[in-house]
């Protein structure tokens, strides 16, 4: 099941971690978990060109390091970029040093301050060891894109429904979430726009 808005509770626990942004009038921030992946991540750089759109793409090192390419024209299009580990890892079915190193190994290929745990899963050793040297970078809407159960106008209503200004949002450049993918992000980018909101890279 797709939770689409964490609850408040969940943010005020872990209030070291970034959820979204406030004093941001008519602002969102896009971002892009798993890739770069070939043809789909320069689909979704293209869509953004289109309305002068700015995001931030949480990178798997394993994925950057066949693709530097990819990656290096994420940076020169004026995004952002981010550690999601190097393999994609479930830090609570992962043991803390194991973790810590995946995400070494990522740094290898990923510059970058910014961290995003796949899955949204940390152990308290894991997240104390990373926010020694990262910013932590959750999320308040979760678009559901990468779940084949979940159809493609709900992904689309729950980033509509939920997102406000500030919003940190959840979608992924993948070939698990393509179908989803490419029907939300034209969509959202045209709504939001249409709202007067701009979307801005993380930082």
């Amino acid at each position: 099941m797709v939770i689409a808005h964490p609850p408040g509770i969940i943010k005020k626990i872990y209030h070291k971690l970034l959820w979204s942004f406030k004093g941001t009038p008519k602002e969102l921030f896009l971002t892009f978990d798993d890739g770069p992946t070939p043809e789909i991540t320069q689909w979704v750089l293209d869509e953004l060109e289109k309305f002068n759109a700015k995001a931030t793409f949480f990178c798997l090192g394993r994925n950057v390091e066949k693709h530097p390419e990819i990656y290096n024209k994420i940076i020169n299009n004026g995004h952002s970029v981010g550690n999601h580990t190097y393999s994609h890892l479930n830090g609570w079915k992962t043991k803390v040093n194991e973790y810590l190193e995946d995400v070494e190994l990522a740094k290898q290929f990923i510059d970058s301050k910014l961290y995003r745990p796949p899955y949204g899963k940390l152990k308290p050793l894991q997240k104390r060891g990373l926010l020694e040297q990262f910013k932590i970078v959750m999320w308040d809407v979760l678009s559901g894109d990468y779940d084949i159960k979940t159809d493609k106008n709900k992904c689309l209503e729950n980033i509509i429904n939920f997102s406000k200004s500030g919003s940190v949002i959840v979608m992924h450049d993948s070939v698990k979430a393509k179908e989803n993918l490419y029907y939300v992000l034209p969509k959202i980018l045209e709504y939001f726009s249409d709202k007067d909101y701009c979307f801005s890279s993380i930082k």
